[in-house]
Protein backbone atom coordinates (compact mmCIF):
# COMPACT_ATOMS: atom_id res chain seq x y z
CA UNK A 1 0.00 0.00 0.00
CA UNK A 2 1.20 3.49 -0.81
CA UNK A 3 0.71 5.84 2.14
CA UNK A 4 -0.26 9.51 2.31
CA UNK A 5 -1.66 12.04 4.76
CA UNK A 6 -4.53 14.50 4.52
CA UNK A 7 -4.40 17.45 6.91
CA UNK A 8 -7.91 18.86 7.37
CA UNK A 9 -8.86 22.24 8.83
CA UNK A 10 -12.20 24.06 9.09
CA UNK A 11 -12.25 26.15 5.92
CA UNK A 12 -12.87 29.68 4.73
CA UNK A 13 -14.84 31.68 2.18
CA UNK A 14 -13.05 32.19 -1.15
CA UNK A 15 -13.07 35.95 -0.57
CA UNK A 16 -14.58 38.65 1.63
CA UNK A 17 -17.36 39.23 -0.89
CA UNK A 18 -20.72 38.74 0.90
CA UNK A 19 -21.79 36.26 -1.84
CA UNK A 20 -18.77 34.04 -1.12
CA UNK A 21 -19.30 34.39 2.62
CA UNK A 22 -22.99 33.46 2.24
CA UNK A 23 -22.09 30.34 0.24
CA UNK A 24 -19.54 29.30 2.85
CA UNK A 25 -21.85 29.96 5.82
CA UNK A 26 -24.63 28.03 4.10
CA UNK A 27 -22.45 24.92 3.77
CA UNK A 28 -21.07 25.27 7.30
CA UNK A 29 -24.34 25.92 9.12
CA UNK A 30 -26.35 23.32 7.19
CA UNK A 31 -24.02 20.60 8.49
CA UNK A 32 -26.20 18.48 10.83
CA UNK A 33 -23.26 18.09 13.19
CA UNK A 34 -22.92 21.87 13.53
CA UNK A 35 -26.59 22.75 13.93
CA UNK A 36 -28.02 19.42 15.05
CA UNK A 37 -31.73 20.03 14.71
CA UNK A 38 -34.22 18.39 12.30
CA UNK A 39 -33.65 19.31 8.64
CA UNK A 40 -36.83 21.41 8.37
CA UNK A 41 -35.79 23.47 11.41
CA UNK A 42 -32.22 23.85 10.16
CA UNK A 43 -33.46 25.07 6.76
CA UNK A 44 -35.81 27.54 8.45
CA UNK A 45 -33.08 28.83 10.77
CA UNK A 46 -30.16 28.92 8.31
CA UNK A 47 -31.79 29.74 4.97
CA UNK A 48 -34.76 31.64 6.36
CA UNK A 49 -32.98 33.77 8.95
CA UNK A 50 -29.19 33.54 9.27
CA UNK A 51 -28.27 33.71 5.57
CA UNK A 52 -30.51 36.76 5.15
CA UNK A 53 -28.86 38.70 7.95
CA UNK A 54 -25.38 37.42 8.76
CA UNK A 55 -23.29 37.32 5.52
CA UNK A 56 -22.74 41.09 5.31
CA UNK A 57 -21.69 41.28 8.95
CA UNK A 58 -19.42 38.24 8.61
CA UNK A 59 -17.95 39.61 5.36
CA UNK A 60 -17.04 42.83 7.18
CA UNK A 61 -15.38 40.79 9.92
CA UNK A 62 -13.39 38.75 7.36
CA UNK A 63 -12.39 42.03 5.68
CA UNK A 64 -10.69 43.12 8.91
CA UNK A 65 -8.45 40.06 9.14
CA UNK A 66 -7.93 39.10 5.46
CA UNK A 67 -4.31 38.93 4.31
CA UNK A 68 -2.89 39.95 0.95
CA UNK A 69 -2.29 36.26 0.19
CA UNK A 70 -5.87 35.38 1.15
CA UNK A 71 -7.62 33.81 4.12
CA UNK A 72 -5.24 33.60 7.12
CA UNK A 73 -6.46 30.10 8.01
CA UNK A 74 -5.83 28.82 4.47
CA UNK A 75 -2.44 30.52 4.12
CA UNK A 76 -1.26 29.26 7.52
CA UNK A 77 -2.50 25.72 6.81
CA UNK A 78 -0.63 25.72 3.48
CA UNK A 79 2.54 26.85 5.22
CA UNK A 80 2.19 24.04 7.75
CA UNK A 81 1.55 21.54 4.95
CA UNK A 82 4.73 22.68 3.19
CA UNK A 83 6.85 22.35 6.33
CA UNK A 84 5.49 18.91 7.14
CA UNK A 85 6.09 17.82 3.53
CA UNK A 86 9.74 18.84 3.83
CA UNK A 87 10.16 16.70 6.97
CA UNK A 88 8.43 13.56 5.68
CA UNK A 89 8.83 11.21 2.71
CA UNK A 90 5.17 10.54 1.85
CA UNK A 91 2.61 12.81 0.14
CA UNK A 92 1.00 15.38 2.45
CA UNK A 93 -2.34 16.70 1.23
CA UNK A 94 -4.45 19.55 2.60
CA UNK A 95 -8.22 19.96 2.61
CA UNK A 96 -10.92 21.96 4.35
CA UNK A 97 -14.19 20.62 5.76
CA UNK A 98 -16.07 23.56 4.23
CA UNK A 99 -15.35 25.71 1.19
CA UNK A 100 -13.77 25.07 -2.20
CA UNK A 101 -10.67 23.24 -0.86
CA UNK A 102 -12.88 20.28 -0.02
CA UNK A 103 -12.06 16.79 1.23
CA UNK A 104 -12.98 15.13 -2.10
CA UNK A 105 -10.36 17.26 -3.88
CA UNK A 106 -7.80 16.46 -1.19
CA UNK A 107 -8.38 12.71 -1.49
CA UNK A 108 -8.37 12.97 -5.30
CA UNK A 109 -4.96 14.64 -5.27
CA UNK A 110 -3.55 11.87 -3.07
CA UNK A 111 -5.23 9.22 -5.25
CA UNK A 112 -3.63 10.75 -8.35
CA UNK A 113 -0.24 10.28 -6.66
CA UNK A 114 -0.95 6.58 -6.22
CA UNK A 115 -1.87 6.79 -2.53
CA UNK A 116 -4.13 3.98 -1.31
CA UNK A 117 -3.70 4.27 2.48
CA UNK A 118 -4.56 7.68 3.96
CA UNK A 119 -4.07 9.04 7.47
CA UNK A 120 -6.58 11.83 8.13
CA UNK A 121 -5.26 14.42 10.59
CA UNK A 122 -8.06 16.74 11.75
CA UNK A 123 -6.29 19.92 12.84
CA UNK A 124 -8.21 20.13 16.10
CA UNK A 125 -6.59 19.17 19.42
CA UNK A 126 -9.92 18.25 21.06
CA UNK A 127 -12.64 15.96 19.68
CA UNK A 128 -16.04 17.51 18.94
CA UNK A 129 -19.07 16.57 16.86
CA UNK A 130 -18.79 19.83 14.90
CA UNK A 131 -15.08 19.44 14.11
CA UNK A 132 -13.36 16.04 14.18
CA UNK A 133 -16.49 13.92 13.83
CA UNK A 134 -17.94 15.77 10.86
CA UNK A 135 -14.57 15.52 9.06
CA UNK A 136 -14.23 11.78 9.60
CA UNK A 137 -17.85 10.97 8.71
CA UNK A 138 -17.70 12.97 5.48
CA UNK A 139 -14.27 11.55 4.54
CA UNK A 140 -15.62 8.00 4.89
CA UNK A 141 -18.71 8.84 2.81
CA UNK A 142 -16.51 10.28 0.05
CA UNK A 143 -14.12 7.31 0.21
CA UNK A 144 -16.97 4.81 -0.12
CA UNK A 145 -18.53 6.68 -3.04
CA UNK A 146 -15.43 7.67 -5.02
CA UNK A 147 -12.33 5.85 -3.75
CA UNK A 148 -13.46 2.31 -2.77
CA UNK A 149 -9.93 0.90 -2.96
CA UNK A 150 -8.60 3.51 -0.51
CA UNK A 151 -8.33 2.85 3.24
CA UNK A 152 -8.65 5.63 5.80
CA UNK A 153 -7.38 5.90 9.36
CA UNK A 154 -7.20 8.95 11.58
CA UNK A 155 -5.07 10.59 14.24
CA UNK A 156 -7.03 10.66 17.53
CA UNK A 157 -7.49 13.91 19.46
CA UNK A 158 -4.07 15.06 20.69
CA UNK A 159 -5.23 17.47 23.44
CA UNK A 160 -3.18 15.70 26.12
CA UNK A 161 -0.25 14.30 24.14
CA UNK A 162 2.90 15.36 26.05
CA UNK A 163 4.61 16.67 22.90
CA UNK A 164 1.59 18.83 22.04
CA UNK A 165 1.35 20.20 25.59
CA UNK A 166 5.09 20.90 25.47
CA UNK A 167 4.97 22.89 22.21
CA UNK A 168 1.80 24.76 23.22
CA UNK A 169 3.28 25.68 26.61
CA UNK A 170 6.53 26.81 25.00
CA UNK A 171 4.64 28.96 22.49
CA UNK A 172 2.60 30.61 25.29
CA UNK A 173 5.72 31.22 27.40
CA UNK A 174 7.57 32.82 24.48
CA UNK A 175 4.60 35.02 23.56
CA UNK A 176 4.18 36.25 27.14
CA UNK A 177 7.87 36.67 27.92
CA UNK A 178 8.45 40.16 29.35
CA UNK A 179 4.67 40.77 29.28
CA UNK A 180 3.03 42.02 32.45
CA UNK A 181 -0.27 40.19 32.91
CA UNK A 182 -2.37 39.30 35.93
CA UNK A 183 -4.54 36.58 34.42
CA UNK A 184 -4.25 34.10 31.54
CA UNK A 185 -7.58 33.09 29.98
CA UNK A 186 -7.78 29.84 27.98
CA UNK A 187 -10.62 30.45 25.51
CA UNK A 188 -11.99 27.46 23.59
CA UNK A 189 -14.59 27.42 20.86
CA UNK A 190 -18.03 26.89 22.35
CA UNK A 191 -20.47 24.07 21.54
CA UNK A 192 -24.05 23.49 22.69
CA UNK A 193 -24.28 21.47 25.89
CA UNK A 194 -26.36 18.87 24.06
CA UNK A 195 -23.32 18.07 21.85
CA UNK A 196 -21.48 16.94 24.97
CA UNK A 197 -24.32 14.63 25.95
CA UNK A 198 -24.71 13.30 22.39
CA UNK A 199 -21.00 12.40 22.28
CA UNK A 200 -21.21 10.50 25.59
CA UNK A 201 -20.63 6.85 24.61
CA UNK A 202 -21.75 5.73 28.09
CA UNK A 203 -25.07 7.61 27.68
CA UNK A 204 -24.98 8.47 31.38
CA UNK A 205 -21.68 10.05 32.45
CA UNK A 206 -21.80 13.60 31.05
CA UNK A 207 -23.95 15.78 33.28
CA UNK A 208 -21.93 19.01 32.90
CA UNK A 209 -22.25 19.43 36.65
CA UNK A 210 -18.72 20.50 37.57
CA UNK A 211 -17.54 17.05 38.58
CA UNK A 212 -18.12 14.66 35.66
CA UNK A 213 -15.14 15.96 33.68
CA UNK A 214 -12.87 15.16 36.64
CA UNK A 215 -14.28 11.69 37.23
CA UNK A 216 -12.53 8.99 35.15
CA UNK A 217 -14.76 7.63 32.39
CA UNK A 218 -14.65 6.13 28.89
CA UNK A 219 -16.81 9.14 27.92
CA UNK A 220 -13.73 11.37 28.07
CA UNK A 221 -12.45 9.90 24.80
CA UNK A 222 -15.12 11.93 23.00
CA UNK A 223 -15.92 14.65 25.55
CA UNK A 224 -14.97 18.07 24.22
CA UNK A 225 -15.46 19.80 27.58
CA UNK A 226 -13.23 17.34 29.45
CA UNK A 227 -10.54 17.61 26.79
CA UNK A 228 -10.55 21.43 26.91
CA UNK A 229 -10.28 21.46 30.70
CA UNK A 230 -7.51 18.85 30.52
CA UNK A 231 -5.54 20.96 28.03
CA UNK A 232 -5.75 23.94 30.38
CA UNK A 233 -4.75 21.80 33.35
CA UNK A 234 -1.73 20.26 31.62
CA UNK A 235 -0.45 23.59 30.27
CA UNK A 236 -0.93 25.28 33.66
CA UNK A 237 1.10 22.48 35.24
CA UNK A 238 3.84 22.79 32.61
CA UNK A 239 4.04 26.58 33.04
CA UNK A 240 3.77 26.43 36.85
CA UNK A 241 0.78 28.79 36.80
CA UNK A 242 -0.56 29.67 40.24
CA UNK A 243 -4.11 28.73 41.15
CA UNK A 244 -6.38 31.69 40.42
CA UNK A 245 -4.02 33.20 37.83
CA UNK A 246 -5.68 31.37 34.93
CA UNK A 247 -9.12 30.09 33.90
CA UNK A 248 -11.07 28.49 31.05
CA UNK A 249 -13.93 29.92 28.99
CA UNK A 250 -15.84 29.21 25.75
CA UNK A 251 -16.51 31.57 22.83
CA UNK A 252 -18.67 31.87 19.68
CA UNK A 253 -22.13 30.75 20.82
CA UNK A 254 -25.07 30.80 18.42
CA UNK A 255 -28.80 30.73 19.11
CA UNK A 256 -30.63 30.47 22.42
CA UNK A 257 -29.84 26.95 23.64
CA UNK A 258 -27.38 26.58 26.55
CA UNK A 259 -23.77 26.42 25.39
CA UNK A 260 -20.68 25.54 27.41
CA UNK A 261 -19.94 28.15 30.06
CA UNK A 262 -18.45 30.43 31.22
CA UNK A 263 -18.71 32.54 28.07
CA UNK A 264 -15.51 34.25 26.93
CA UNK A 265 -17.01 37.71 26.25
CA UNK A 266 -18.67 37.84 29.67
CA UNK A 267 -15.52 36.55 31.34
CA UNK A 268 -13.42 39.30 29.75
CA UNK A 269 -16.00 41.88 30.84
CA UNK A 270 -16.10 40.49 34.38
CA UNK A 271 -12.32 40.57 34.68
CA UNK A 272 -12.10 44.17 33.57
CA UNK A 273 -14.85 45.19 35.99
CA UNK A 274 -13.16 43.32 38.84
CA UNK A 275 -10.08 45.52 38.55
CA UNK A 276 -7.77 43.37 36.43
CA UNK A 277 -5.80 45.81 34.31
CA UNK A 278 -3.63 43.41 32.29
CA UNK A 279 -4.78 40.09 30.91
CA UNK A 280 -3.59 37.59 28.32
CA UNK A 281 -5.66 35.16 26.28
CA UNK A 282 -4.82 31.97 24.39
CA UNK A 283 -7.11 29.92 22.11
CA UNK A 284 -6.04 26.25 22.24
CA UNK A 285 -9.05 24.84 20.38
CA UNK A 286 -7.44 26.22 17.22
CA UNK A 287 -4.01 25.37 15.80
CA UNK A 288 -4.30 28.08 13.11
CA UNK A 289 -5.29 31.71 13.55
CA UNK A 290 -8.64 32.43 11.92
CA UNK A 291 -11.70 34.67 12.19
CA UNK A 292 -12.46 33.43 15.71
CA UNK A 293 -8.99 34.28 17.02
CA UNK A 294 -8.01 37.32 14.95
CA UNK A 295 -11.33 39.18 14.98
CA UNK A 296 -13.53 37.79 17.75
CA UNK A 297 -10.77 37.58 20.36
CA UNK A 298 -7.95 39.93 19.31
CA UNK A 299 -10.31 42.74 18.21
CA UNK A 300 -13.73 42.33 19.84
CA UNK A 301 -12.29 40.86 23.05
CA UNK A 302 -9.81 43.68 23.44
CA UNK A 303 -12.54 46.25 22.81
CA UNK A 304 -14.70 44.73 25.58
CA UNK A 305 -11.75 44.72 27.98
CA UNK A 306 -10.89 48.38 27.34
CA UNK A 307 -14.55 49.44 27.63
CA UNK A 308 -14.71 48.12 31.21
CA UNK A 309 -11.44 49.70 32.33
CA UNK A 310 -8.78 47.18 31.31
CA UNK A 311 -5.40 48.40 30.06
CA UNK A 312 -3.33 45.69 28.34
CA UNK A 313 -4.91 42.81 26.44
CA UNK A 314 -2.33 40.37 25.07
CA UNK A 315 -3.37 37.72 22.54
CA UNK A 316 -1.20 34.62 22.20
CA UNK A 317 -0.98 33.48 18.54
CA UNK A 318 -2.02 29.94 17.62
CA UNK A 319 0.70 27.40 16.84
CA UNK A 320 0.23 28.16 13.12
CA UNK A 321 3.33 27.02 11.20
CA UNK A 322 5.61 27.22 14.25
CA UNK A 323 8.72 25.09 13.54
CA UNK A 324 8.32 22.98 16.68
CA UNK A 325 4.67 22.32 15.87
CA UNK A 326 5.49 21.36 12.26
CA UNK A 327 8.12 18.96 13.62
CA UNK A 328 5.62 17.31 15.96
CA UNK A 329 3.09 16.79 13.16
CA UNK A 330 5.92 15.39 11.01
CA UNK A 331 6.90 13.01 13.81
CA UNK A 332 3.31 11.71 14.03
CA UNK A 333 3.28 11.21 10.26
CA UNK A 334 6.62 9.42 10.27
CA UNK A 335 5.61 7.14 13.15
CA UNK A 336 2.47 6.18 11.24
CA UNK A 337 4.21 5.72 7.86
CA UNK A 338 6.88 3.48 9.45
CA UNK A 339 4.24 1.06 10.73
CA UNK A 340 3.98 -2.19 8.77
Amino acid sequence: MSKGVLLVNLGSPDSTNPKDVKKYLGEFLMDPRVIDVPLWARILLVKGIILNTRPKKSAAAYEKIWWEEGSPLIVISERLQQKVSEKTSIPIGLAMRYGSMNIKKGLQELHDQGVTDVLIIPLYPQFAMATTETILVLAEEIRAAHFPDMTLSDLPAFYNKPEYIEVLSKSIAESLKDKNYEHLLFSYHGVPERHIRKSDITKSHCKIDGSCCNTPSKAHQFCYRHQCLKTTEEVAKKLNLKEGSYSTSFQSRLGFDPWLQPYTDRTIERMGKSGIKNMAIVTPAFVSDCLETLEEIAMEGEEIFHEVGGDTFTTVPCLNDNEDWAQIVSNWVNEWSDQK
